[in-house]
């Protein structure tokens, strides 16, 4: 008898990874994965092209594993990283490399706009104050550095939408996407072209993409995308989401957990059934894949500070984790500021790290617990402003990411929030949340039904010890000094 099987990509900036489930219970039947060309700050660029190609080279990969045959996919759902601008011609095709959400260099334009809008004025509308990350910057610096480039655009989409564009030809997005784009309204439910009016004049919804609802389809894969995939038959395609959004959905959370991410960047995220305006600009409320919103705080510098100063001290991962657990968690050390390439959260786009307290007797293990706890320490302050803007945080605390596996990171974690920390009975949280979706498109349910029907199990990582209050209070001075750095 045949299988139906759902199909969750996670097209991150590093890789993408396709996780095929059972529609009806979600057992994991088969992963791939393939990587997309190094980008890194502060001209952060790739080819959406690249990310297709991946795409089709995961999901292969994918069927293979499964042992799956061209019929049994009946649907799929894309996440993806956040904010990229993909611009295409009228004959839909790319024009440039995606600036993508670690790109600084649209950080005037951004500033620029803000002014004219007012910062409270778009807090009210976007739910965020937005920092060169979002999608609004970009389009402003494309329109003033390549205006031939800009001339020729026909279509303007976000990393999602393209993949689902080339699955579907269809131009959609979802609100969660949208709503990192400082032109979408995400309580109201519209796009904000009066913000893009300040960039030019131009026909701006034409190029933008519908907006679709959680549980809607944005139609089927085309007969190009069958051929490539190696699939036939009516394939579902769900209206995808932002990467984060999806992990929320893949862990099953619901009000009162916390998510903290350690990728490439760093992400504390929570649930709220309302939209969430912080006016202090630390806490971007955006929508969700739901019909909520999943106000986070998001730094540009997680696991690569780790990996740095693993490279500097010149020993593997491991070692550095052993090296950071060694040291005294009560006593006098090194504090890290872990503004390596500039900083999202807080806004310091230029800023660069800063290392304090060093004497003739630090030590190895003090370099490397500095390391794990500067990255922490960043998304600690984030759950504080969280919790400021009346986000409910009392449920579990989950940690993701390629950090997560450091005991490390989890047990600083536990220390500092003073609280256990929990990792979910799951690889890939994205490309799972990615496939509740895709489930819920084929089953004609409410996604919501089977996130809590997928949710997965949790184990415990890290108890928690002595709070670091000396290094905590180091911190707090030494990320005030990058300060001086505000744009």
């Amino acid at each position: 008898m045949s299988r139906r099987l759902v199909a969750g990509v996670d097209s991150s900036t590093q890789s993408c990874k396709v996780e095929l489930r059972h529609a009806d219970d979600g057992r994991l039947a088969g992963t791939g994965s393939a990587p997309h060309p190094a980008a890194v700050p502060p001209a952060s660029e790739q080819d959406p092209r690249a990310w297709w190609t991946a795409l089709v080279t995961a999901f292969r990969a994918a069927m293979r594993d499964a042992g799956a045959g061209p019929t049994e996919v009946v649907a799929i759902s894309v996440a993806a990283q956040c904010h990229g601008l993909v611009v295409l011609d009228a004959d839909d095709q790319v024009i440039r490399p995606a600036k993508l959400w670690n790109d600084t260099t649209s950080t005037p334009e951004m500033l620029e706009l803000r002014a004219r809008i007012g910062d409270k004025a778009l807090i009210a509308a976007t739910g965020s104050l937005p920092t060169a990350a979002f999608t609004l910057g970009k389009v402003a610096w494309l329109a003033r550095h390549e205006p031939r480039s800009f001339e020729r655009v026909r279509r303007m989409l976000l990393p999602h939408d393209y993949l689902t564009f080339r699955l579907t030809g269809n131009a959609v997005t979802d609100r969660s996407e949208a709503s990192g784009t400082a032109y979408f309204d995400s309580a109201a439910n519209r796009y904000l072209t009066h913000h893009l009016d300040l960039i030019t004049a131009a026909d701006w919804l034409p190029m933008l993409p519908a907006v679709l609802g959680p549980d809607e389809s944005a139609g089927t894969v085309d007969t190009d995308a069958l051929t490539a995939l190696g699939l036939q038959g009516d394939v579902l395609v769900g209206a995808g989401g932002g990467d984060q959004h999806a992990a929320a959905l893949g862990l099953g959370m619901r009000p009162g957990d916390l998510m903290y991410s350690f990728g490439t960047s760093g992400v504390v995220m929570g649930v709220s059934e309302a939209p969430v305006h912080d006016l202090d600009g630390m806490v971007d409320g955006v929508a969700d894949m739901t019909a909520g919103y999943v106000p986070l705080v998001s730094t540009l510098n997680a696991a690569k500070v780790s990996d740095t100063f693993a490279r500097l001290l010149g020993v593997d991962h491991h070692e550095l984790s052993r090296l950071a657990l060694d040291a005294p968690p009560d006593t006098p050390r090194p504090a890290l500021a872990a503004f390596l390439d500039g900083e999202r959260k807080p806004d310091r786009p230029t800023a660069q790290g800063l290392l304090s307290g060093l004497t003739s007797h630090t030590s190895r293990e003090q370099l490397a617990r500095a390391a794990y706890e500067g990255v922490v320490f960043g998304l600690y302050s984030g759950r504080r402003h969280l919790e400021r803007c009346g986000v409910p945080t009392d449920g579990r605390v989950i940690a993701v990411g390629g950090g997560a596996r450091s005991a490390a990171y989890t047990q600083i974690l536990a220390d500092t929030g003073r609280r256990p920390v929990l990792l979910a009975d799951t690889d890939e949280a994205t490309a799972r949340g990615a496939a509740v979706q895709a489930a819920a498109v084929a089953g004609a349910a409410e996604v919501t039904a089977v996130r809590d029907a997928w949710a997965p199990s949790t184990r415990t990582a890290a108890e928690p010890g002595v709070f670091p209050e000396l290094a905590w209070q180091a911190y707090q001075a030494t990320a005030a000094v990058t300060a001086l750095d505000a744009p």
